[in-house]
């Protein structure tokens, strides 16, 4: 009998410190947990601070393929959805994850974020390539990160063990005629997430 109760609290020990270990999960403006394949608007959590993310046209695009925050912050800008690396289903915390605009655009079919060098600066495009972790997609994956009451977004993949990539935090940068194009600085844009 002592040994099937040394077992037992063996197994439950072991199931508690598995589950512990794991990253808390994202939560929505509604408190409920954020789902692969499910549609969000991500916010700014703060007023004052731009409208939600959508695309728009860059220096000599035809086609919408930079990522932007709306101007005013009545728009919710366009939905988007989280594909987790580890395909459980449930976005958890500083977990790798490809972020993907909802919609497509006749002329740009892929709505994948990406980093890309721009100005001088690392910007947030759509182009990206959707899952495969590994040294060829690197700058498609970000993580969401608890920063105090609310989240931000990093781009610091650890989907490839031999790639060292330069983290930063997912911000935005204000442009001419107040265009805020999000771009990785270490001013992070603090966000949340609302269910579309």
């Amino acid at each position: 009998m002592k040994k099937l109760f040394t077992i037992l609290i063996l197994l439950s020990t072991l199931s508690l410190s598995s589950c512990q270990s794991r990253p808390a999960s994202v939560r929505d403006t509604n408190g409920n947990i954020l789902r692969s394949g499910t549609n969000y608007y991500i916010l700014p959590a703060t007023h004052g601070g731009g409208g939600g993310l959508t695309l728009a046209r860059g220096s000599g695009q035809l086609c919408p393929l930079e990522v932007v925050q709306e101007v005013s912050e009545v728009r919710n800008g366009l939905p988007l959805n989280f594909i987790h690396a580890n395909k459980d289903g449930i976005i958890r915390e500083s977990s790798d994850l490809n972020i993907k605009f909802s919609e497509p655009f006749t002329c740009a079919p892929g709505t994948v974020w990406w980093v890309i060098p721009f100005n001088g600066q690392r910007t947030l495009s759509s182009q990206g390539i959707l899952g495969r972790p590994g040294p060829g997609t690197i700058d498609n994956w970000f993580k969401i990160v608890k920063y105090g009451d609310h989240y931000k977004l990093v781009y610091c993949p650890s989907v490839c063990h031999t790639c060292k990539p330069v983290c930063a935090d997912v911000g935005s940068s204000i442009g001419e005629k107040g265009r805020r194009s999000l771009v990785l600085n270490n001013n992070p844009l603090k966000v949340m997430f609302k269910k579309a």
